[in-house]
This record gives structure tokens, C-alpha cells and sequence, in this order.
């Protein structure tokens, strides 16, 4: 089976992170690694270093990651991350966090490859909810 490209949710809340999990892979279906690194190692609110690349680390496949971050510490700790890790084939999305991430899992879920799946994730803020 052709490996699909991961999905990694960065935010400053676990629960945050572990609902968008939850629902991405209702609507995506089996077969899309979605990772999260919500919250601070110590359970608090806040973004952590060793969180993000253990996240990136169970997504990580042959065909990429996509990172999305909520907003502000969670990106800049990410572009930190990915900074240190060139080998980790990443991109971080700039997109809202939700519409991002549904609209990446199911793209990933297709086949598309990396870049397919980041201009899907990056486009989901053009999408109008009425």
C-alpha cells in the first residue's frame, strides 16, 4: 500500500487537539496517521518542543506531514521544530485549524501527495460556512 501524508495538530490545548483529532479521522476514515501535540509536558496550557516532534515522529511517513498549528507560540514552536529537523519531510500550513485539518485528512485520504494536501489544508479558509 502507498504510504499517505500525515497530518500533525499543534495546539495549545490537549483537549483542543485530541477533539480535531477525533473528528478528522470520523470524516477522513482509516489510513491517515493524524498525530497531535496539544499542551505543555507538564499538562498545562502552552505548546512544547518534545510534544511536536513526538507528533511528527508517529505521522512521519514517506509521503510527508502536514503541521497545523492553532496560533502563535504552536507556530513559531513548529517552524523551531522542523528548523532542528530538516530530515523530517513537513510543511507547515498556514490554515485555520479545523477547516485545515478536515480538508487535508481528506485529501491525504485520496492519495494526493504532499503539496496536494497542504494547498487543500491552506484553501479550507476560502471555504464559506453560508
Amino acid at each position: 500500500m502507498t504510504p499517505l501524508v500525515g497530518i500533525v495538530i499543534v495546539s495549545h490545548s490537549a483537549e483542543i487537539a485530541l477533539g480535531v483529532r477525533s473528528l478528522v479521522e470520523q470524516m477522513a476514515g482509516e489510513g491517515v496517521v493524524v498525530a497531535t501535540a496539544g499542551g505543555t509536558d507538564d499538562g498545562r496550557t502552552g505548546t512544547s518542543y518534545s510534544r511536536i516532534l513526538a507528533a511528527l515522529r508517529t505521522a512521519d511517513s514517506d509521503a510527508g506531514v502536514v503541521v497545523l498549528p492553532d496560533l502563535g507560540s504552536s507556530v513559531l514552536t513548529a517552524r523551531l521544530v522542523l528548523d532542528d529537523h530538516p530530515g523530517v519531510q513537513a510543511v507547515l500550513a498556514d490554515a485555520p485549524l479545523v477547516e485545515g485539518a478536515v480538508a487535508a485528512a481528506v485529501t491525504a485520504a485520496s492519495g494526493a501527495d504532499l503539496s496536494t494536501v497542504v494547498k487543500a489544508a491552506e484553501e479550507a479558509r476560502h471555504i464559506s460556512k453560508f
